[in-house]
């Protein structure tokens, strides 16, 4: 049978009408994780929380490449308008703050005044829940902001500070099903305890979604070296937040995220 002969009758076959289906739910997991991860307007809006994020986890990676994208068209338009890379760097992320809302900042903030000031474990889970920051909180936030504002600046191309961005936004946020599906949540409520944990299968995808965007973005010999410090980082906070408070929360997991941008920025810029 001729090659076009058997194209055109597989095309009569329903086997699209098969796929449909598991390609809509896709979809809408993936608008599921944008609507969490970011403040853009999705019309119609998804559910963006508890057991609707369940299974979107693992395009939480796709909502990051969201976010790069922001920032890199930020840093391009400043770039283009003969700002400093300084400059170009800070509006950069403002303007991923702003894309999320300063979600994953805010977790930062929590985890270093919970870990940091409280003494027991009940105290550390009190104070993360306060929306109040305190210097532990001040002192991350502060170093976060300079240490990526820092890297940006250092690459001062376009398309280089592009690739680094979609690297450290989308696998950054791989990290966090990986945590999840690794650690049970500390809580009895709360986000992270809402949203459940991934099944293998979301947790592994979101892995590789991450190293594919890895080397696409950084090349092979970056991308590798990111990987290992990411899953190093993920085993050190699933570590150190079961011993600070016997699991993993909605804060640790945007603190873990913070981190892990700083981690895949530096390896751009080395």
């Amino acid at each position: 049978m001729k090659i076009s002969e058997t194209w055109h009758r597989w095309g009569k076959r329903d086997d699209w009408d098969d796929w449909r289906p598991w390609l809509r739910a896709r979809a809408d997991e993936i608008r599921t994780a944008v609507a969490f991860s970011t403040r853009l307007p999705l019309m119609p809006a998804p559910p963006a929380g508890g057991a609707a994020l369940t299974p979107a986890l693992w395009a939480l990676p796709a909502a990051g490449v969201a976010v790069g994208v922001i920032g890199a068209a930020v840093y391009a338009l400043a770039h283009t308008l003969g700002l400093p890379a300084w400059p170009a760097a800070a509006l950069t992320l403002a303007a991923t703050f702003a894309a999320t809302g300063g979600l994953h900042e805010d977790g930062l903030a929590d985890t270093a005044d919970g870990f940091g000031g409280g003494s027991t474990r009940e105290q550390k889970l009190d104070i993360m829940r306060d929306s109040r920051v305190g210097a532990f909180g001040v002192g991350a936030l502060a170093l976060s902001i300079l240490l990526r504002t820092s890297a940006v600046a250092s690459l001062a191309d376009a398309g280089l500070v592009a690739a680094a961005l979609i690297a450290a936004h989308g696998a950054a946020r791989a990290t966090m099903p990986v945590l999840m599906f690794f650690l049970s949540p500390a809580r009895s409520d709360g986000l992270s305890f809402t949203a459940g944990r991934p099944s293998r299968q979301s947790a592994a995808a979101a892995g590789v979604s991450a190293i594919l965007i890895l080397v696409v973005c950084l090349g092979f010999l970056r991308a590798a070296e990111a990987a290992v410090l990411l899953v190093i980082l993920v085993a050190l906070t699933a570590r150190w937040s079961q011993k600070q408070i016997g699991g993993q929360t909605g804060d640790v997991l945007g603190a873990l995220e913070q981190v892990s941008e700083i981690v895949v920025l530096l390896v751009a810029v080395g």
